[in-house]
């Protein structure tokens, strides 16, 4: 399990955050009292999937992260660096090939430049998306759930707390959290 934060649900009440090793806990002792529980990735709402069988001594070994198998292949490993094939046009390579550092430099600042453009506007999209799925998950059937769907993705903050006002506070507040960074300004539109 790769996730660093996740929020557990029993019904529409937070039972749950933090670190998966501690949500087990609440996890485990609402699905043995016989609650439907539902955890979702902090990082991108996607569900977790937590496997409840046996104790919760066996729940917790299961969670604990097996060892990465290191592969080695071209590269730098040292540095990170992995080599991989890149399809360019004879001129594309030319221009790579005439840039100070040569091309791997060169596609390197690249890549950099873009990322640091594409920053924001990655970060708004990834919040809609998260919060999109925890929504459809959780509220899915709530009064205002198309409303408020069509107010995340439109940037209307304000709207989009009015279309959840009525859902429980639980998953109203966790939904405004992972929307939080997909208001193109912070807040509203």
């Amino acid at each position: 399990m790769n996730t660093a934060v996740c929020t557990a649900f029993a019904g529409g009440r937070l039972i749950a955050t933090g670190a998966p090793a501690m949500v087990a806990h609440a996890v485990k002792a609402a699905h043995d009292a016989g609650e439907a529980v539902l955890v979702f990735d902090d990082a991108d709402g996607r569900p977790v999937e937590f496997d409840l069988r046996g104790d919760l001594e066996a729940v917790l070994g299961r969670l604990a992260p097996s060892a990465p198998v290191e592969k080695r292949g071209p590269g730098r490993p040292k540095l990170g660096v992995t080599a991989r094939e890149v399809t360019l046009l004879p001129r594309h390579w030319d221009w790579l090939a005439a840039q100070p550092g040569g091309a791997s430099v060169a596609l390197r600042k690249l890549v950099e430049n873009a990322l640091r453009g594409a920053e924001g506007p990655d970060r708004v999209r990834a919040s809609r998306e998260a919060a999109y799925r925890f929504m459809t998950a959780m509220a899915g059937d709530q009064p205002g759930y198309e409303e408020a769907t069509r107010m995340l993705f439109a940037g209307d903050w304000t709207a989009f707390g009015a279309a959840i006002q009525s859902w429980p506070v639980d998953v109203r507040n966790y939904a405004a959290r992972l929307a939080e960074g997909g208001w193109n300004n912070g807040r509203g539109s």
